[in-house]
């Protein structure tokens, strides 16, 4: 199924920079109609204000605060595209001494919050017509780098969520994408220590711009990235993408 973003009204979390910074101006310049600016302080999202007027507007989302998610549900009711993006890393090995806290910590944004957000948003994206809701999942859910053995983990947690979601939410007719970049150019990367080898955070909104085109559910938007997808097609195709009961 093919979904274009023009004159849409879409919800971009941790827009304020970064991947969800380049992702609001990537849909406005594609044409979109309005942005909501999601990030945990209002003000940081002032650049984008400034730039596009009343296109974005900003609103307070805490992936860790429930009741922030729901609140932004409530508001934002007009919206037709959400980007779950906002993600927490810790640079920690299953061996080191803070590995659960950091595990603990990465968990409550990357997972729990990825639920709470489908849990708020899926009703509104019902009821303006399906739309999308995307997740921003990382290369490291499908193969485990031990430097970010615990963040490995809790993108593993959400692939799965979002495996979930894409069968629970095709009966409304929403689209439900499973966004895997590789090293992208960002704070997190560079913190990672990942900057030489890092690509353009522009990547990363073409692609799932290019994916509503063609209706993929998954979305390898660099250059690590599609290496693996390409490793890993068939396996998505005859597993992850087939209709298959538990039974």
């Amino acid at each position: 199924m093919s979904y274009d973003i023009q004159n849409k009204v879409i919800l971009v979390t941790g827009a304020n920079r970064g991947i969800g910074k380049v992702l609001v101006e990537s849909f406005i310049d594609a044409g979109a109609a309005k942005v909501y600016a999601a990030v945990r302080t209002l003000e940081s999202a002032a650049p984008l204000v400034n730039k596009y007027g009343d296109k974005v507007e900003p609103i307070h989302i805490d992936l860790s605060k429930p009741e922030s998610i729901t609140a932004a549900a409530q508001t934002a009711a007009d919206v037709e595209v959400v980007i779950n993006n906002a993600g927490v890393l810790k640079t920690a090995t299953v061996l080191d001494a803070g590995a659960i806290d950091a595990l603990g910590f990465e968990t409550n944004i990357n997972v729990y919050g990825l639920i709470r957000m489908a849990q708020a948003f899926a009703p509104v994206l019902k009821a303006n017509g399906g739309g999308v809701f995307a997740q921003l999942n990382s290369v490291v859910s499908m193969k485990t780098f031990s430097n970010f053995g615990t963040y490995s983990a809790s993108k593993a947690a959400a692939y799965s969520i979002t495996q979930s979601l894409r069968e629970l939410l095709k009966p409304q007719g929403t689209i439900v994408l499973s966004v895997h970049p590789g090293p992208i150019a960002t704070d997190m990367g560079d913190a990672a220590g990942l900057t030489e080898i890092a690509e353009p955070p522009t990547l990363v909104a073409k692609g799932i711009i290019d994916a509503l085109q063609t209706g993929d559910f998954h979305v390898f938007p660099d250059s690590m990235a599609k290496q693996m997808g390409g490793a890993y097609q068939s396996f998505a195709e005859n597993v992850v993408e087939a209709d298959m009961s538990e039974g």
